[in-house]
């Protein structure tokens, strides 16, 4: 199953590392990743993770809300996408 992970990270040196890091631990297998700093929200950045598991993404979700630059995430299964 796919799930897209929309994040919102503190513009921090390791941010992105952090959370691909995180969703490989967990035994997600990212798949695609966008984003960009977005100016009018205090430079944070604005970013979508795309990942296959057949795990339950809430605990991926949990793990993601507990890094130090994560501001906020929010899940959303993708439909029609298998691993």
């Amino acid at each position: 199953m796919q799930y897209r992970f929309d994040l919102v990270l503190q513009p921090a040196e390791g941010a992105l590392l952090r959370v691909i890091g995180m969703a490989e631990r967990r035994g997600f297998a990212p798949r695609a990743i966008t984003g960009a700093p977005v100016a009018a929200d205090d430079g944070r950045w604005h970013l979508q993770l795309v990942v296959d598991s057949q795990r339950p993404p809430e605990t991926l979700c949990r793990q993601m809300e507990k890094i130090y630059d994560c501001v906020s995430v929010q899940m959303t299964a993708l439909e029609g996408a298998s691993a």
